[in-house]
């Protein structure tokens, strides 16, 4: 078992059953994946913890479940993982973030992302990490802008997961290396 990772005030750990009906509330709101193709079902939800929990077991790294302990068991997720899709700045370790929206605005997810940045440069001995985005997506990016990574203009892609002529094709790609932190 891998982790918990702790911060000043998260905890960062494995994914626990009962984190799974908060996480598909998050999915299924319109203002957390508002920059996503789509809202995600209760079984999706669960299908991708089962890939997050995998994710671990076979990499050694993955998506964190987030705790605010005192306050909240489960307010979303960070962490890192490897791309699950091909691109031309693959193969690749992303780092990425979702927060229920009561937890938006306090400087949690920037908190939970530098101690995955430092987990993944550290313990999993990473050179670079990489970040993606849709390019309307302030706040993802504003997070990115705070832990240091840098935005890549010639690595922006149409993400291939993403059909042609949608509007969230476009991605834009953040990038941070190892002596960078």
């Amino acid at each position: 078992m891998i982790g918990p990772l702790r911060t000043e005030r998260l905890l960062l750990r494995q994914w626990r059953e009962a984190d799974i009906a908060p996480f598909a509330a998050m999915n299924a709101d319109p203002k957390v994946m508002e920059f996503f193709p789509s809202l995600r079902t209760a079984n999706e939800t669960r299908d991708l913890v089962d890939r997050l929990t995998a994710s671990f077991a076979a990499d050694r790294m993955g998506f964190w479940a987030l705790e605010l302990p005192g306050e909240a068991p489960f307010i979303g997720f960070t962490g890192i993982m490897r791309v699950a899709f091909p691109a031309p700045f693959t193969p690749a370790v992303e780092i990425g973030w979702r927060l229920a929206p009561r937890f938006w605005g306090m400087g949690l997810a920037t908190e939970a992302a530098r101690a995955s940045l430092a987990d993944g440069f550290g313990r999993c001995g990473l050179r670079e990490i990489v970040s993606l985005a849709v390019p309307a997506n302030t706040r993802s990016r504003a997070v990115m802008d705070r832990i240091g990574m840098a935005h890549d203009p010639d690595g922006d892609f149409d993400h291939p997961d993403i059909p042609a002529g949608h509007k969230f094709r476009r991605h834009v790609l953040y990038r941070i290396g190892a002596q960078a932190k």
